[in-house]
């Protein structure tokens, strides 16, 4: 099942940065199709492990070990879940951000431009806000907001006038219509990746995922005991900048402050000075890896 849900990337590095105690207590964000977790299970003796995920899907990869426990909810609850468990810190902490292949690949869940589906894009399916209703209910200033800081969209204003138009003759519920009202928008010789940031920007907003990451990296920075180590992968930019800021300076604007004597005030020791990218032949193998990036830190 794990290999039809998803592949883990980057997945003998991520898993050896946690240098793991096998009788610890760890944690991993984002179970998906539980190929971090099954390896870290293996290093594992009588330690605990508690998978987190928020897409009730991933009930379908729940391995039978009574070490492991399942948590449907959002990460960003990480240690109000973690005390309700029976446990006051964590050892070490995995989060691969981003979606699953699965959620990719599941044309119903409207994550894709690949397929005609509802623009939907929730990876809660419990939640309430839909790509659609951004879509259809934001102002032309909130659309712009969003696809310019959530996707980057070089062109924002021209796309949004072409949705405001067309959702006031009728709303947009569709991949196959959205894509035909941007289509003046999309520059022919980039046209994938266009549409892949037009798309991300829908899912961050649909998901709060950059505010969710953040309440994840602090919420983490509390659970963990000092010399507990923090794996983070992710995929995009504006996901990166905030965990290299938040590792390096405590915060997430990068600043820099020094505590009376001159010292840097920061609560984590990079274990990598250089960011860990996957190899050629992972990227051969699996091309959704490309653009991942594996930054590890350690508790002061």
């Amino acid at each position: 099942m794990e290999s039809l849900y998803h592949v883990p990337v980057l997945l003998e590095e991520s898993v050896s940065g946690l240098n793991i105690d096998p009788e610890g207590v760890y944690l991993d964000l984002t179970f998906g199709g539980g190929g971090h977790s099954r390896e870290i299970l293996r290093h594992l003796g009588g330690g605990c492990l508690i998978g987190f995920d928020q897409d009730s899907d991933a009930l379908a990869n729940v391995p039978d070990d009574s070490r492991f426990i399942f948590v449907n909810h959002n990460f960003r609850y990480l240690r109000n879940f973690l005390r309700y468990c029976g446990y006051d810190n964590a050892d070490g902490i995995l989060a691969d951000l981003g979606v699953s292949s699965h959620e990719f690949d599941e044309a119903g869940r409207g994550f894709s431009f690949r397929f005609d589906a509802e623009l939907d894009m929730r990876m809660n399916r419990r939640g309430r806000l839909k790509a659609t209703d951004i879509l259809n209910s934001y102002s032309e200033e909130d659309l712009i907001r969003v696809f310019r800081e959530y996707g980057e969209v070089d062109n924002a204003r021209g796309l949004v006038s072409l949705i405001i138009k067309a959702r006031e003759e009728r709303p947009l519920g569709r991949s196959e219509e959205f894509l035909q009202v941007i289509a003046p928008r999309v520059p022919k010789q980039k046209e994938k990746k266009y549409l892949a940031q037009v798309y991300q920007a829908l899912r961050i907003e649909v998901n709060g995922e950059l505010d969710a990451l953040k309440e994840m990296l602090q919420q983490a920075e509390l659970a963990l005991r000092p010399g507990g180590r923090l794996v983070v992968i992710t995929y995009h930019s504006l996901e990166d900048r905030i965990v290299k800021n938040f590792l390096k300076s405590g915060n997430f604007e990068g600043k820099i402050e020094k505590d009376f004597y001159g010292h840097v005030k920061r609560n984590f020791e990079l274990v990598n000075r250089k960011v860990i990218v996957p190899s050629d032949e992972e990227i051969e193998r699996n091309p959704r890896a490309r653009s991942a990036k594996l930054r590890i830190a350690e508790k002061i």
